[in-house]
This record gives C-alpha cells, structure tokens and sequence, in this order.
C-alpha cells in the first residue's frame, strides 16, 4: 500500500484533469459533473467491489433538452482503494490518472470494454 497526503492525492486528480485536451475540458465544465475524491466507497456504491473510481448520472451521449433540471452528474475517485492497489509512488500517480479517464470516459458514453480496449481499464 502506498500512501500520499489528502493534498498530494487531489494534485494527482488536477494534473490528470490538466492533461486533457481544451475541447474535452471544457465539454466537462460546461457538462454539469462534479469530480470528487472518496476515501472510501459506500456499501452502495461498491457493491462489495474494490473500486477505484465511479460515474454516476446521465452520460453526454444520452441527455435530453427534454430532461429538464437534473442533479449533477458526480464522478468518484477512491483514495482509499488506489492507495490499496499501487506498488510505488509513480504507479499510484498512473492508477489515479487512468481512473480519471476512465469515469470521464463514462460521462462521455463509453463502455467499459472499450476503455479497456484504449487502456483506461
């Protein structure tokens, strides 16, 4: 287990959400989505999983002028778990930021599969 401050961890977060491309970003902040850090899951949320991260709401690729006023779409990022699964330092920065893309990827529409396929499983 690798463990990082609170502050060190959500720098990991912001460095990963830095490295995406203008158009995305901007996509995600004009998207209604709230990106927080979790040290843990709720028993809801994992569903007796270890999971490292979490998209709840309604992806981009489904929405609907009709849908009216929606709660914010929230993606998660587990601290506790990641730290759980790294084995260095470098590797719990990689992990944080493969998990940011790869709930940002939901929020887009893109299956687990494919994220896989494109290396964000």
């Amino acid at each position: 287990m690798i463990q990082i401050s609170r502050e060190q961890f959500e720098e990991a977060v912001d460095d990963a959400l830095d490295s995406l491309p203008e158009e995305v970003a901007r996509t995600i902040a004009e998207s209604n989505v709230a990106i927080l850090v979790q040290e843990e899951p709720t028993p809801e949320q994992s569903g007796g999983s270890e999971l490292l991260g979490l998209y709840e709401g309604i992806p981009l690729d489904q929405r609907s002028v009709f849908q009216g006023y929606a709660q914010p779409d929230r993606i998660f990022i587990f601290r506790g778990p990641l730290q759980r699964h790294a084995v260095s330092r470098e590797h719990l920065v990689e992990e944080i930021a493969v998990t940011v893309l790869h709930e940002i990827g939901h929020l887009f529409g893109i299956s687990d599969a494919r994220l896989h396929e494109l290396g964000w499983g």
